[in-house]
């Protein structure tokens, strides 16, 4: 219950800001749409987004916390407190270092990470100006997340979970009043997003001083245990990352071919919103929770929190991705059609939707499988398997892009994602650290048919309100209310009444949630 209430909280604050991240990429597709402007903006924010993915979900959270939650079992507040000062002042130190030699080599860096710009010079001289403003996001952004690891590690979740609200806050607040006030959109969204970084630093500061964890910034020393993270760390940057990395692949690629950037980065939104609000929110609590249990009770009790933690988030995630794959025309015609935003664009954009969302489980499993190996201090393994998924993923990118243009990208990522689950699981069951048990095969085949069943349910919906769809902006979006709370109503009711859930059981998850 405590592992469903800490979920809860994670899931909850990253549901408000993903509403909020709504409403700020609306207000992007209606002012921007995908033109030059649109492309260069996108390519400029996946780099520090990358770099933010490693941080604050990715190879420094999983080395951190479990070294952290030993100092803190073995050596009490006052060692643990120490050992977090020091990693802080040695990441300080080579996040400036890294910041200001990015400023100084962008033009070239641009040349790796958008290739498709180099012969539109504007478009390459925007993308440039854009990324050197918003690069020193990813240093306050890592800051950030080892303050995040320090409060999750003291089952203090709400604050870390919080802290993306402010750049969405931030984001919305440029597009609606300096926007429109200086006509440059994308320099505002790109300070906007620099901002950001500095306010959720400064929160997780006053986060940490309330909890009893106020870090100083002492003089930065490699000491035994800043060693052990960095070799923890090293490996675990592809690891825990080879989704955001492989994000980062699909848009090298998709610069050839203009406004395909823009294409893959709106779906990429859309299914986003699931990953984040149950596979992230599952990762971040399941990291500490498997590093105490096996730490405290042994092998089983980590065994069964794996086997819930699998079991809760596909439980969720199995009927978003089928209703993604089933009404993605009208979720994105609802969202995003207006504007500079036209109908080429969001049929586009369905496309790119359905292709990334035959991956969302894999997604998902990814992020409740690999906190499995970072938990017992194994950053190597998750490393080698990632960069097997990584090489399967520029392959496919590039082969299926000459045949399906950008929709072949997000479809590279999707199959390279399940490549990566299916080594992961293979290697959790042959080390014995993954032992599916009988509820959780019971119930994930039940809640997988309850799914289809509503998959089916939301197409036939779809068809018969397609002349709401067509009519204005309230009637869609009161037919899209209606077809998504249907679409729940169906499911819950059918995994009710085939035993997926109990009612007692879920009731008793609510309120202790």
């Amino acid at each position: 219950m405590a592992l469903i209430r800490s979920i809860a909280t994670v899931g909850g604050y990253t549901m408000a800001s993903r509403v909020l991240g709504f409403v700020r990429d609306v207000l992007i597709a209606r002012v921007l749409g995908t033109g030059e402007m649109a492309d260069a903006f996108f390519v400029a924010q996946r780099l520090p987004n990358l770099f933010r993915s490693l941080f604050a979900e990715g190879a420094f959270n999983a080395a951190f916390v479990p070294l952290f939650n030993r100092e803190l079992a073995e050596g009490g507040h006052a060692s643990a407190k120490r050992f977090a000062e020091q990693a802080m002042s040695v990441l300080l130190s080579a996040l400036l270092v890294f910041t200001i030699a990015a400023q100084i080599f962008m033009p070239w860096l641009m040349h790796v990470i958008a290739p498709g710009f180099i012969g539109r010079q504007a478009e390459f001289a925007m993308a440039v100006q854009f990324t050197q403003v918003t690069f020193p996001y990813l240093m306050f952004m890592s800051l950030t997340a080892l303050q995040g690891g320090v409060l999750n590690s003291l089952n203090r979740f709400a604050h870390a979970a919080a802290a993306p609200i402010m750049l969405n806050v931030t984001m919305i607040l440029a597009l609606v009043l300096v926007a429109p006030a200086t006509g440059l959109t994308g320099l505002a969204l790109c300070w906007a997003m620099a901002i950001a970084g500095i306010i959720q630093f400064l929160w997780m500061v006053i986060a940490c001083h309330r909890a009893g964890m106020a870090l100083r910034l002492p003089w930065p020393r490699l000491t035994p245990g800043v060693k052990r993270l960095l070799k923890l760390m090293l490996p675990g940057i592809m690891g825990s990352s080879v989704m955001q990395v492989n994000l980062l692949i699909g848009t090298m690629v998709a610069t050839s071919q203009p406004a395909a950037v823009s294409y893959l980065y709106y779906a990429d939104r859309i299914y986003q919103l699931p990953l984040a609000v149950i596979g992230s929110a599952v990762g971040v609590v399941l990291l500490p929770e498997l590093a105490r249990a096996l730490r405290t009770k042994g092998e089983e009790a980590a065994s069964a929190i794996q086997n819930r933690s699998i079991e809760y988030a596909l439980l969720l995630t199995l009927p978003a991705t089928v209703a993604l794959i089933a009404i993605p025309d009208p979720i994105v015609n609802v969202l995003y059609l207006r504007g500079a935003f036209g109908m080429t664009a969001a049929v586009a954009t369905s496309w790119a939707l359905v292709c990334y969302t035959v991956g969302l489980p894999a997604y998902v499993l990814a992020k409740t499988l690999t906190p499995s190996f970072f938990a017992r201090e194994d950053t190597r393994t998750p490393f080698r398997l990632a960069m097997i998924s990584l090489g399967c993923n520029i392959a496919l990118s590039i082969t299926l892009f000459q045949f399906l243009n950008y929709a072949g990208i997000a479809l590279a990522t999707a199959l390279a994602s399940w490549l990566n689950v299916a080594m992961l699981s293979w290697k959790l069951r042959r080390r014995g650290h993954l032992r599916v048990d009988a509820q959780l095969r019971r119930n994930l085949a039940k809640a997988l048919l309850c799914s289809l069943m509503m998959g089916v349910a939301l197409r036939a919906g779809a068809w018969v309100l397609a002349p709401a769809f067509a009519g204005s902006l309230l009637a869609k979006t009161a037919a899209l209310t209606l077809l998504v709370a249907g679409g729940l109503a169906i499911f819950f009711g059918l995994a009710l009444a085939m035993g997926a859930l109990s009612a007692g059981e879920l009731r008793r998850r609510l309120k202790r949630a």
